[in-house]
């Protein structure tokens, strides 16, 4: 295709001149002599470049006032200025404004040429860039060996090829979003966009704007089209963060695009088609708002095509360790600083605590751990473990001795420790018993006569129940 270059200029001979010289090397230019002409042909049509003389006879605006009007409607277009009369002053205005470059007249043909193939290289290079921001993004990643984490891994591989909507549902920060651009980065969308909408975030008079665009103003100098978040997804995956939080409102429209894969930009008429797959997500319980009315029942299921669940971090405590490393790493990386190691009391303590705020907690508790070891080799302990971790532990994993145990005789502080201690690492092992087994060095039958003796919980069923679960 032809790359269209508009020239406004009130001389004949100089547009016809410039016209000539870019028919001979490719282009497909158009010319205006004054700003009325001008604004109907990038009406018609956005040209690619726009080379424009400052001073236009018999023209409503000169050609700062067309700059000005074209740049704040059309900012990607690249706009080289002409002129026989300009001064150093004109140049600098016109370059603050948004022009390319600026070039006096009689100019050279080459030099014309070569600025203009330079302008339109870099307003397609900000292009390109704009939009590798939105299609590139770090591979993500499932972290995990527990079972889980590998069966929501083995959903993943399932439904990524398949184009069907997913609602992915689950404590906040368990790496819902990880999770959408898992599937995105394994569907056959995964060369277009990955956009990302928060509904929570969003004012809620412009969730509407954001999320479908506006019309452009017929004139000129009206406001621009703004092109809405379902358009900019377009070819790719849309991942709806915290649906819930969306006005029902906006939820109506959206379930109208849903169900005619195109939609109406707000003061538009002409209907838009869209190919987007949508993924969904929320941390509240959609059934508990269907009943209130404060979510559609209707779009949710147009949604929850295929249903996930991400787990919460004290659900897979034993990817504790592999997460970890994992966060380390990650750092040091990003920081170009010396990876940490934790200690296996460390790790331990990490295990048996809840994680309220899961994965994204233990993040931030790694990033912390490194700015404050950072001038320190040795591994980390326990000890230096923030205070809401170790309090959350039994006694015994701590450094002091538990005043408890110090006012009973052998025989019952042994029997107070070990309870603790088997607590502490069944919790850590997520209920496990074989690894529990495997880690305290005690056979199997040992362990559950153990457990019974001291009266913890009833681990002979809930382990018979997990393996029938997972047999089936």
């Amino acid at each position: 295709m032809l790359i269209d270059v508009l020239i406004v200029d009130d001389e004949s001979d100089i547009r016809e001149l410039i016209s000539d010289i870019l028919k001979d090397e490719g282009y497909a230019p158009r010319t205006a002599k004054n700003s009325v002409e001008a604004f109907d042909a990038i009406k018609s049509r956005v040209p690619t470049a726009i080379i424009l003389d400052i001073w236009l006879k018999d023209s409503p605006l000169d050609g700062l006032g067309i700059l000005e009007s074209v740049k704040r409607k059309y900012p990607h277009v690249p706009i080289i200025m002409i002129s026989g009369h300009g001064t150093i002053e004109t140049a600098i205005t016109s370059i603050k404004m948004g022009a390319y470059d600026y070039i006096e007249k009689p100019f050279k043909e080459d030099k014309l040429l070569h600025l203009l193939q330079r302008a339109i290289e870099t307003a397609r290079l900000k292009i390109e860039n704009k939009e590798l921001k939105t299609r590139v993004a770090p591979p993500a990643e499932l972290v995990g060996k527990s079972a889980t984490i590998t069966q929501l891994k083995q959903a993943v591989e399932r439904v990524a090829p398949t184009g069907s909507r997913v609602f992915v549902t689950g404590p906040a920060g368990t790496g819902k979003e990880v999770i959408a651009r898992l599937i995105h980065q394994k569907s056959q969308r995964r060369k277009g966009p990955f956009v990302v909408l928060t509904a929570a975030s969003m004012v809620e008079n412009l969730v509407d704007t954001e999320l479908f665009g506006t019309e452009e103003d017929d004139s000129i100098n009206g406001p621009p089209r703004k092109i809405g978040i379902f358009e900019r997804a377009a070819g790719g995956t849309l991942f709806i963060d915290e649906i819930s939080d969306m006005p029902l409102s906006t939820q109506a429209k959206l379930l109208r695009v849903l169900q005619d894969n195109s939609l109406t930009r707000i003061g538009g008429k002409q209907p838009i088609e869209v190919d987007v797959r949508v993924i969904a997500a929320s941390n509240s319980n959609i059934q508990d708002l269907i009943k209130t009315g404060k979510f559609r029942e209707d779009l949710y299921y147009r949604l929850n095509v295929v249903p996930l669940k991400a787990p919460s971090l004290s659900e897979r405590r034993e990817d504790i360790p592999l997460l970890t490393e994992y966060f380390i790493k990650a750092c040091a990386e990003a920081n170009g600083t010396q990876a940490c190691v934790l200690s296996e009391d460390a790790i331990a303590a990490m295990q048996v605590y809840d994680w309220p705020g899961n994965v994204r907690q233990l993040k931030n508790v790694i990033e912390w751990l490194m700015i404050m070891s950072a001038t320190n080799s040795d591994p980390i302990t326990s000890s230096m473990l923030p205070k809401e971790i170790l309090s959350s532990g039994p006694a015994a994993l701590g450094p002091e001795v538990n005043p408890e145990i110090m006012a009973m005789p052998l025989r019952e502080a042994r029997e107070l420790f070990e309870r603790q201690y088997l607590i502490a690492q069944i919790n850590r092992f997520g209920g496990n018993i074989s690894r529990t087994s495997e880690f305290v060095e005690m056979e199997r039958s040992a362990l559950h006569r153990k457990l019974k003796l001291l009266n913890i919980g009833n681990y002979e069923a809930k382990e018979a129940t997990k393996t029938t679960t997972s047999s089936s």
